[in-house]
């Protein structure tokens, strides 16, 4: 996968993708089907493990709540596999086309800063291969070397984590490197109007626990023995997320039930404040966003604004 970004139009004549976004437990899906049936839209998920088939509750699909209102990108990978921003953008741009020549308003609704940013600032991504000789000229270097060398390579690097573990570590350089190498397909030209919905934080951390409890009563633990059980180890279900990560641990026997809630509660509120950092970041590079009251009457404040737009939606009040 390579990466390059170039600005998306966010002022130009009808509107052509609505993006809703938001923390954790901020009530994103509820916003986006409400504003869907308005406005006659789909929903494209951006959560990077809603795609993985079997694992609902741990992810929050929540699919009882679209009704009858389409939704995309939500189940299209087994467990067990490694699904990347480039495949994610790769039918992220199906499902807009598609949706758009239906005549529909696609939706992008989620929490997944890089899924979100890709598309809003229009990485140009373009699938990249292992390259063995790369790989062994950088086998001898110690990590400092290896990080200096993905600087050179790409200056305005995203992911941060490229930089903690050796394996990712080359794989962003192998990235970075084949960019010179590469002419992508350009992007097409979409403009977009971006919510976001707010909470006070000790509201939202009340939500969280909430909803970390509701999860465990509608069966969660048992969905990641199911998962275990289908042939997925421990050790793989610690890359799909928190809740994966820690209920694994106490199916392990290394954390009690009681250990298990407290530890993943706390680390739920933990990435809630890294998502919020994420969106600040967002707008500081630019992107627009209108933020809504989660406490409010979001779906009030986010028709109104739509209203107030030049160029609104088809359908909008």
């Amino acid at each position: 996968m390579n990466q390059n970004t170039g600005e998306r139009a966010t002022g130009a004549k009808n509107p052509s993708l609505l993006v809703i976004l938001g923390p954790t437990a901020s009530g994103k899906t509820s916003l986006g089907v409400a504003l869907a049936r308005r406005l006659s839209g789909e929903i494209i998920s951006a959560d990077s493990r809603q795609v993985y088939r079997g694992m609902d509750i741990g992810t929050g699909k929540d699919l009882h709540e679209y009704g009858l209102v389409p939704h995309h990108l939500i189940d299209v990978a087994p467990p067990g596999y490694e699904f990347n921003l480039f495949e994610f953008q790769r039918l992220f741009l199906a499902a807009f086309s598609e949706i758009t020549r239906r005549g529909r308003l696609p939706i992008l609704v989620g929490g997944s800063g890089m899924y979100l940013d890709c598309v809003l600032r229009g990485y140009r991504l373009a699938q990249v291969p292992e390259d063995p000789e790369l790989r062994r000229e950088l086998a001898p270097l110690d990590m400092e070397e290896l990080a200096d060398r993905l600087g050179r390579a790409n200056p305005r690097l995203h992911n941060r984590t490229d930089l903690t573990e050796r394996v990712r570590l080359t794989r962003a350089i192998e990235i970075a490197e084949y960019s010179a190498e590469v002419e992508c397909e350009p992007l097409p030209e979409t403009s977009t109007v971006t919510l976001g919905i707010r909470w006070e934080r000790g509201l939202l951390r009340e939500r969280i626990t909430e909803r970390l409890r509701a999860r465990l009563e509608a069966g969660m633990i048992e969905e990641v023995r199911g998962l275990h059980a289908s042939g997925l180890s421990y050790q793989q279900l610690e890359f799909y997320g928190l809740e994966y990560r820690f209920l694994a641990r106490h199916l392990r026997g290394e954390l009690s039930k009681n250990d298990m809630f407290q530890k993943l509660n706390s680390a739920i509120h933990d990435f809630a404040k890294k998502q919020e950092n994420w969106f600040r970041r967002m707008q500081s590079h630019g992107t627009p966003i209108h933020w809504l009251d989660g406490a409010g009457d979001p779906l009030g404040e986010a028709l109104d604004h739509i209203a107030s737009l030049k160029e609104p939606f088809p359908g909008a009040p």
